[in-house]
């Protein structure tokens, strides 16, 4: 093979974890190179890619034809012609023109001797494999959502790949290492078909958190910080209170937390006895100016920490020992929407904003927020809206009253002016539109990608800082009711993955062996950094032509190259996300490395990304794990489950339920939870809380939307999957 091998020296990928805690900045180069190993189905190293030329022979010129990508033309194996122009030059030297397959995908060609002939329409998963189902004759290989890659690999459309794990030795190592991996992509867990795999899996990163709340900590310190009482020249009013209190409203609670230094782990307590909840006390006082809410939030933090985090009040928020809880937060955007003149000199400022105001895509992430303040599961699921309770079943946050509390509450927010008038109206305005002009305070996203903006539309040399920060404290249900931080926001098998069209292959064994191939060279070590990093082009070498490497989570990774990196920030304002699929063609699926990315992070993204790791690592963030769990609330709900044609066919009349009915994820649909958000109950399906869930949860026969039937077959493919799950492991 051209691409040069990185062993033992260089990385452990099969076994790494991907989050951003011990990651370092030295380098080193690796001056070895590992043989071929073709005569063992079995690596013998973990860091060694196993070639299956022997097990998977294809003849020279082999045409795959693939209908893969990720969510847009621009996303796909070619460039278009927006992206490419009238030619474009990369990193490695080389001008690509429209039309062109990108960087790694022609490197894959040259690997393994084929001909990849684009076919992706430029869709989503779920609509690019509704595209191709009625003609899957045409394509080899092609896209699709994860659901519906196992419904239709049931059906016989698509290629069991359990059944050639032999012939997949790279891809069979990672599974063994990565049991609930496997778990999450079984296609069905009985019958003659019992173990089927009929998607390859994508990770953008593994067991690791994925989305956190950021801030603009800069302006937490004007407000909070300092002797004295704040002062200001001028001010606005705070809203009439709708927001009521969530925590307690006297006695304490304690809160495990890291020390300030990150050394440790301490006990806070929030003594409301010694001043009250801060929301009840501003309530109390009804609308009032916002210099008097900035000393009064103050006061609480001094006398209800008892003088902990003495003059650095912000802390509380933006800390490493940080312990903020919903209702603090409500205070701080009282507090932050009532004084534009100190923050950004205007006359308003938003509080809550998502990404894109006008993209459903994007404006779920508030109702994702409201899970982590409220304490609500199922709202950053793998799959729909489900969990593991207590219990040991699938519960779905559909159907509980306590979720359309919790959105009512981001509701009353709304109604004081605390999230975004844009995002009410659901008009077109964008963080980067937010942070330039100085006008958005919060949002719960990806750090990699939203930190970036600290190089282009924030100031930085002046103080102007916008970061991660610790997720808020709840009170949480695993069994005994308690106030802690935990996470649901966890990376696991995404939802996306790609399959082979048993139509497409047909009796042709070079198209299979070449598709089996590519699935299986994709998560080797070698296939892994390829389809992160893209051709060893792209990656920095010394003088001696040796791989440069730095040390991520432990082990060692590459470099990119610095005229990569350049690249980056030029095509893509430091969006490494974006620049990879866009130009290099990786990180469409498979296994995204986190090391890439987080060379790309902006210094500010990894310090608050810093804070959250070191707090997981010293386990004050409790998360889902991916594994059956000894307390099954802590249980990842795999991202697909094993369901038979009746069931499925039985969760599909459920329009109401599914993502083109009320509960969308996608950039055009609609979801009632982000109505909820901007309009709070209309009346469509009650006029509280517990009608909502009612109407959701009824049978459709009796006017509801059928939630009950829903999970009903939901909890019949799990109990499946655990028992074919405990036969496998004896």
């Amino acid at each position: 093979m051209k691409r040069s091998r990185i062993t033992a020296m260089l990385l452990s990928i099969i076994l790494a974890a991907t989050g951003m805690a011990g990651c370092g900045g030295s380098t080193s180069t690796d001056t070895s190179k590992s043989g071929k190993d073709t005569g063992s189905t079995e690596p013998t190293d973990p860091n060694v890619t196993v070639d299956t030329a022997d097990l998977l022979p294809v003849a020279e010129g082999t045409v795959l034809r693939m209908a893969c990508g990720y969510n847009s033309d621009k996303t796909g194996m070619s460039f278009t012609a927006e992206l490419a122009g009238s030619g474009i030059t990369l990193a490695d030297g080389k001008t690509y023109n429209s039309g062109d397959l990108k960087p790694t995908w022609q490197e894959v060609e040259e690997l393994f001797g084929i001909k990849i002939e684009d076919k992706y329409q430029g869709n989503a998963a779920a609509d690019e494999y509704q595209y191709w189902d009625a003609q899957l004759d045409q394509v080899d290989m092609l896209s699709g959502t994860a659901t519906l890659l196992s419904e239709n690999g049931q059906q016989g459309k698509l290629v069991d790949l359990a059944q050639h794990l032999d012939e997949m030795p790279n891809f069979k190592a990672y599974l063994d290492a990565n049991p609930i991996v496997r778990l999450s992509i079984t296609g069905a867990a009985a019958g003659p078909n019992a173990g089927a795999i009929y998607f390859s899996p994508y990770f953008d990163g593994v067991d690791d958190i994925e989305r956190m709340p950021l801030m603009r900590t800069d302006w937490v310190e004007k407000l909070l910080n300092g002797e004295g009482e704040f002062t200001a020249d001028s001010s606005n009013k705070t809203a009439d209170p709708a927001y009521t209190p969530y925590m307690p409203t006297s006695g304490s609670v304690e809160i495990d937390v890291v020390s300030a230094d990150g050394s440790a782990t301490e006990t806070v307590t929030k003594n409301y006895d010694a001043y009250g909840n801060i929301v009840d006390k501003m309530n109390a006082k009804g609308a009032m100016d916002g210099v008097e809410a900035v000393n009064m939030l103050r006061e609480y933090i001094d006398k209800t920490y008892d003088g902990y985090y003495g003059t650095n009040r912000a802390d509380l928020f933006i800390g490493q020992n940080a312990a903020w809880d919903a209702d603090e937060l409500v205070a701080l955007l009282r507090c932050v929407v009532a004084n534009p003149q100190t923050l950004n000199g205007t006359d308003s400022v938003q509080g809550l904003f998502t990404r894109e105001e006008a993209n459903n895509q994007r404006r779920v992430d508030l109702y994702r927020l409201a899970g982590s303040l409220f304490g609500i599961r199922g709202m950053e699921s793998r799959l729909d809206y489900l969990y593991v309770g207590t219990d040991g079943e699938l519960h779905d946050s559909r159907n509980e009253t306590e979720t359309y509390d919790a959105l009512s509450k981001m509701h009353d927010m709304a109604t004081e002016g605390l999230i975004s008038q844009a995002f009410i109206n659901q008009e077109d305005v964008n963080t980067e539109k937010y942070l330039s002009d100085d006008n958005g305070f919060m949002h719960y996203d990806y750090n990699q990608t939203q930190t970036a903006y600290n190089a282009t539309a924030l100031d930085n040399a002046s103080g102007e800082k916008y970061m991660a920060v610790m997720v808020p404290v709840a009170k949480w249900n695993d069994g005994e009711e308690k106030y802690m931080r935990f996470t649901e926001s966890w990376r696991s098998v995404k939802t996306d993955g790609w399959g082979i069209s048993v139509q497409g292959v047909g009796d042709d064994q070079d198209k299979l062996n070449a598709c089996l191939r590519l699935i299986d060279y994709a998560y080797s070590p070698d296939g892994q950094i390829l389809m992160s990093y893209g051709p060893d082009e792209f990656i920095k070498h010394d003088d001696a032509g040796n791989v440069v490497t730095f040390n991520f989570n432990g082990k060692e990774w590459p470099v990119i190259s610095d005229e990569s990196y350049d690249d980056l920030w030029e095509l893509q304002n430091g969006n490494y996300t974006n620049y990879a699929r866009y130009y290099i063609g990786s990180t469409l699926s498979f296994v995204k490395s986190q090391a890439f990315e987080y060379q790309c992070t902006h210094e500010v993204g990894k310090e608050g990304a810093g804070y959250i790791s070191n707090a997981v690592a010293l386990g004050t963030i409790k998360h889902p794990e991916l594994e059956i769990a000894d307390n099954s609330w802590y249980t990842s709900v795999p991202t697909v489950l094993p369901q038979e044609v009746a069931e499925t066919n039985s969760i599909n009349e459920l329009t109401a339920l599914s993502a083109s009915g009320q509960f969308g994820m996608g950039k055009d649909q609609t979801n009632l939870y982000v109505d909820i958000i901007a309009k709070g109950f209309t009346g469509e399906t009650g006029s509280d809380a517990a009608a909502t869930a009612k109407k959701v949860s009824d049978a459709v026969a009796d006017g509801g939307w059928g939630g009950s039937t829903y999970l009903t077959r939901r909890n019949e493919a799990w109990h499946r999957l655990l028992d074919f799950y405990n036969s496998m492991n004896g």
